[in-house]
C-alpha cells in the first residue's frame, strides 16, 4: 500500500477513500491496485501515473506525442502485445522500448524478451493509450482477430474422417482436454520439425520424446500425465483408424493432418509391451520436403559422379545405409532430376511416403500377395525408362531387379550396408550370381546424415591436437587444420549448436577391376581396397571435408562412421 499513501500525501487521493479502496480491492483480486484506484475514481490517471513512475523508477511518456517505429511494430509478436496490453516503440542496438500500462506485470516484459531476444527497456504510459495505439497499428479487433488465427493455427485439422464407437475407453479418448493434450503433442512435433515421436509406458510413468535431427530428446511433462496414459493411446488409436480395444497384437496405422497449413503425413505404429502399448509416429511433412539433388550435401566431385550414373541408360544404382539416413530422399531427388516429359519412371515401394508428380507410384500390399517382386514383374509390361525399387529385401526381388535391368531399364534400389563395397557381397549372398551383380551394378552410394552447425551461434575456434582424430587431413603430415567451426548454442537451435542435417557420401563406380573381384566371389574388403586405389572417397573422409568447409564437427562425423584404419 506504498502507493496509496503516497497518493494521499500529493493530495491525489482522499484519506477517508482507503476504507472503500480496501473493499473494492476484495471484490477485484486479479486487478493491479492501480488499476482498480483509477476505474473505480479513487483518484485521477493523471494523478496516479506520475507517482507510479516515480515509485518504479520509470519514466512516464504521453505515447500521443511519442513517434512510433513502424519496423519494430511489423516484428513484434501479435498475441503478446494484446494479451499482455503492451505497446512496442522502437528497437536500438538490441534493446527495445516497450509502453507498459501495468509495471506490477513483469512477466509480460519476461515474456516479450524470451520471445524476442531483445532486452526490453519498460516505460509507463496510459492503459487506454496504449489500447487505443495498438488498435491504430495492429487493427481494430485485432485481439479477436489474432486469437481466431492462434486457435485455428494451433489447432490440428485431420484430413479424414474418425470413426469411434460407444464404449467407455472410446469416451474417455473423446474427451476434450484428451484431445487437446495430442493435438499439443503432435502440434509441438511438427513446430520442432521431429521426424519421429515416440510414446514410450513405463511402470509408474508415462515418456515421450520427438527425433530431432536424429537424435532424440526428451519432452519435460507433468507427472500427472501418466494417469491419462489409456486416454492418450486411445486417441491415437481412433486418430489412426485403429482398433482401440486391442491391446494384446501390434498394429499399424495413419494419421492424415494439416497442421498451421502444413500437410502432414504421420505413420504410427503400436506394439504391446511390459507396461503398456509403446507406440512411434513417423511424421512425413511434405511442406518441408525438398526433392534436390544439390541439396541433399553432395561435394562437387560427388555430386558429377553421381549424375553421370542416373544418366545411364540402363543398369543398377544402389543407395545404401541404415534406417534413417536419407536414401529415400536422395532417390527421389535423383528421379527428380532426370524426369521429364519423355521418360516413363514407376516406383514401387512399402510404403509410399510422398506422392511426385510426374512419376507413377505403386504400394506394396503385402496381404493380396503385391511384393516387390510380383509388382516389377507386372510393371515392365507398362514399357517404363526408369523404375525404382523401395528395398531389395530377398533374392526374388533382387533376381526380377537384375533382370529389368539387363532388358534396358534403369533400376534404382536401396540395400541396408554399412558401407558401398559390402553391396556388392550382399547381392551375392541373396543368391544372385556374381556374373550378374558385377555387370548390372553401375554404382553403389553410401550414405549418412550428420547435424549442421547453426548458423545463427557458429563460431570458430582453434583445435588442439587432442580434438583430431588420427585420420583427420593433415594430421599425418604433421600439419593440422588452424581453425574449425562450432556451435555455441542459443534460442534458434534450443542451446545445441546444431540446426538441421546433411548428407556424407561414399560413391564407388563399378569398374573393370572390381567386376573381375565381384565374379570371384572376393571379399567386401578387398573390393574396398581396389575402390580406393580408383579414388573412392570414404563417408569418413567426405565428412572430414564438410568438417573443413564448416558445415558440421568432428564429433558429429566421429558419432556415425567408424575409422577408415579400422
Amino acid at each position: 500500500m506504498n502507493l496509496v499513501r503516497m497518493l494521499v500525501q500529493s493530495g491525489a487521493m482522499k484519506e477517508a477513500d482507503v476504507a472503500r479502496l480496501q473493499e473494492a480491492l476484495s471484490s477485484s483480486p486479479n486487478k493491479p491496485l492501480h488499476t482498480v484506484i483509477i476505474e473505480q475514481n479513487f483518484a485521477k490517471e493523471e494523478d496516479v501515473l506520475p507517482v507510479l513512475a516515480n515509485h518504479f523508477g520509470m519514466e512516464l511518456i504521453d505515447l500521443t506525442k511519442t513517434t512510433i517505429d513502424p519496423e519494430t511494430v511489423r516484428m513484434m509478436p501479435t498475441k503478446v502485445v494484446h494479451r499482455r496490453n503492451i505497446m512496442p516503440i522502437s528497437r536500438h542496438n538490441g534493446s527495445l522500448v516497450v509502453a507498459t500500462g501495468d509495471p506490477f506485470d513483469v512477466y509480460a516484459i519476461d515474456e516479450l524478451q524470451t520471445l524476442t531476444g531483445l532486452h526490453v527497456h519498460p516505460v509507463l504510459a496510459s492503459p487506454r493509450e496504449i489500447q487505443r495505439m495498438i488498435k491504430t497499428h495492429f487493427g481494430v479487433g485485432g485481439e479477436t482477430v489474432t486469437a481466431m488465427v492462434q486457435e485455428r493455427k494451433d489447432d490440428i485439422e485431420l484430413l479424414e474422417e474418425l470413426d469411434a464407437d460407444d464404449s467407455e475407453l472410446a469416451k474417455q479418448a473423446q474427451e476434450a482436454s484428451v484431445v487437446k493434450l495430442v493435438n499439443e503433442i503432435l502440434i509441438e512435433a511438427a513446430n520442432e520439425m521431429a521426424s519421429d515421436i515416440h510414446v514410450e509406458p513405463g511402470e509408474h510413468s508415462l515418456r515421450i520424446r520427438y527425433r530431432i535431427d536424429g537424435l532424440l530428446q526428451t519432452q519435460n511433462l507433468p507427472p500427472e500425465i501418466n494417469r491419462f496414459q489409456s486416454a492418450i493411446i486411445s486417441r491415437i488409436k481412433i486418430m489412426a483408424r485403429l482398433n482401440i480395444a486391442e491391446k494384446r497384437l501390434p498394429q499399424d496405422g495413419r494419421i492424415k493432418m494439416r497442421v498451421s497449413n502444413r500437410e502432414i503425413d504421420v505413420r504410427v505404429s503400436i506394439i504391446p509391451m511390459v507396461f503398456g502399448e509403446g507406440i512411434v509416429m513417423r511424421l512425413l511433412d511434405k511442406s518441408r520436403m525438398k526433392f534436390d539433388l544439390k541439396s541433399v550435401g553432395f561435394l562437387d566431385n560427388t555430386y558429377k559422379l553421381f549424375r553421370q550414373l542416373i544418366d545411364r541408360p540402363h543398369g543398377i544404382v544402389l543407395v545404401t545405409g541404415p534406417t534413417g539416413s536419407g536414401k529415400s530422399t536422395t532417390l527421389y531427388s535423383a528421379l527428380n532430376e532426370i524426369k521429364d516429359e519423355v521418360t516413363k519412371i514407376i516406383t514401387v515401394e512399402d510404403p509410399v511416403e510422398y506422392m511426385q508428380d510426374g512419376i507413377s507410384q505403386i504400394q506394396v500390399h503385402h496381404k493380396i500377395n503385391l511384393s516387390f517382386a510380383t509388382a516389377l514383374r507386372s510393371i515392365l509390361r507398362h514399357d517404363p525408362d526408369v523404375i525404382l525399387i523401395g528395398e531389395m529385401r530377398d533374392h526374388e526381388t533382387a533376381e526380377s531387379a537384375i533382370q529389368a535391368s539387363l532388358t534396358g531399364h534403369l533400376v534404382f534400389s536401396t540395400l541396408h550396408t554399412n558401407d558401398a563395397p559390402s553391396a556388392f557381397t550382399r547381392l551375392i549372398d541373396m543368391g544372385v550370381e556374381p556374373f550378374l551383380v558385377s555387370s548390372t551394378v553401375e554404382g553403389v552410394l553410401a550414405q549418412r546424415l550428420v547435424r549442421t552447425i547453426c548458423l545463427e551461434c557458429k563460431e570458430r575456434y582453434e583445435p588442439t591436437p587432442h580434438d583430431l582424430p588420427n585420420d583427420f587431413p593433415g594430421v599425418a603430415e604433421g600439419k593440422p587444420p588452424t581453425v574449425l567451426y562450432r556451435g555455441k548454442g542459443c534460442r534458434k537451435c534450443h542451446q545445441t549448436g546444431f540446426k538441421g542435417r546433411t548428407g556424407i557420401h561414399e560413391l564407388m563406380v563399378n569398374t573393370d577391376d572390381l567386376k573381375d573381384l565381384v565374379v570371384q566371389r572376393t571379399n567386401a574388403n578387398t573390393i574396398r581396397i581396389q575402390a580406393l586405389k580408383n579414388g573412392m572417397i570414404t563417408l569418413r573422409q567426405d565428412g572430414w571435408r564438410k568438417v573443413l568447409s564448416g558445415t558440421t564437427t568432428i564429433d558429429e562425423v566421429a558419432r556415425v562412421t567408424s575409422s577408415d584404419f579400422a
